[in-house]
């Protein structure tokens, strides 16, 4: 008997996880495959629209795995906002395993946008993305694994937070059960990470899940702004927002989402910002950036001025 190659394996797995989601849910293809579990496209007969299914994976430890996606599916129907996918249901499958159904996002991942985009219009995707997650820190949740690939831009250019699976509500007891289960894990000496190595803060890294808090996700953003600024040398300005909001030390950063995002929205304003301090002639230099026209008519005045003295021969 000849072993099954990994295509076959792929089509008896996908077989075996095709979820029977009742009467109301029609499944049909794999949209994508994490760690916790599955999306798929579904319709839903009842309001005759097209959704998204998540279900947990076949394989996962149900005990665990089970409190984390109905956690997940909470904390998805508290956060209310446009850059946040809303969640419609949730029920259990006819095998037992929880799924919750959300609205279908058609569009492009940031990271797969971005290199075609100019600077101006991903920092003011990266402003919505900051509106959501600050959204978030008001109820409460703090996300933990943002970055360009968790951001889903939509067909009419809305900006969606995505993978809400490793959040962590403020001052609530559900840290080590999500922890324990993270779709990418890291084992280090006092815990378990939770994230995605690179995004994560320091503290977050090192499994110190007592001290992560809403400077946390300020440091995803950091290093989500990084990567949309590229590899060209940006603006000091811009680089210096980058570096406070990714500081080691938690009270390096930004107190807030906000915070960075103010900093974001006045160098696209043509302030001065609050990571950087400006020299005498790059103050200048903003200024006639800021009020070129206005310059430029004064100058005109005056050149028209000193030619009429000239002319009269003051």
């Amino acid at each position: 008997m000849k072993p099954l190659t990994d295509a076959a394996l792929g089509r008896l797995r996908e077989s075996l996880d095709h979820p029977d989601a009742g009467d109301r849910y029609e499944v049909h293809d794999l949209l994508g495959r994490g760690g916790m579990g599955a999306v798929y496209r579904a319709t839903d007969r009842v309001l005759q629209r097209e959704v998204a299914l998540k279900v947990l994976a076949i394989e996962l430890d149900q005990s665990e795995a089970v409190r984390r996606l109905e956690r997940e599916a909470r904390v998805l129907a508290q956060l209310e906002h446009p850059g946040i996918v809303a969640v419609h249901d949730a029920g259990r499958l006819a095998d037992g395993r929880p799924f919750y159904v959300m609205r279908l996002v058609r569009g492009r991942r940031l990271d797969e946008l971005a290199p075609a985009e100019g600077r101006g219009q991903l920092l003011r995707r990266f402003l919505a993305v900051c509106d959501a997650v600050s959204f978030a820190h008001s109820r409460g949740v703090i996300h933990r694994d943002l970055k360009p690939g968790n951001v889903m831009i939509g067909e009419f250019g809305e900006v969606l937070v995505l993978d809400w699976g490793v959040a962590k509500l403020a001052g609530g007891p559900a840290d080590a059960a999500s922890a324990r289960i993270a779709p990418t894990e890291e084992h280090t000496g006092d815990g378990i990470a939770v994230g995605t190595p690179g995004f994560m803060a320091p503290e977050q890294a090192s499994g110190r899940l007592a001290d992560v808090d809403a400077r946390a996700d300020v440091y995803g953003l950091g290093q989500l702004l990084r990567g949309l600024l590229g590899r060209e040398r940006s603006p000091a300005p811009l680089r210096a927002i980058v570096a406070r909001a990714t500081a080691l030390e938690p009270g390096g950063r930004y107190p807030s989402v906000d915070a960075l995002a103010a900093d974001v929205r006045a160098w696209l304003d043509g302030l001065a910002v609050s990571a950087y301090a400006e020299r005498p002639w790059e103050r200048a230099a903003r200024f006639y950036r800021r009020n070129e026209a206005l310059v430029l008519l004064l100058l005109a005045y005056l050149a028209v001025r000193l030619f009429i003295l000239w002319w009269r021969g003051v």
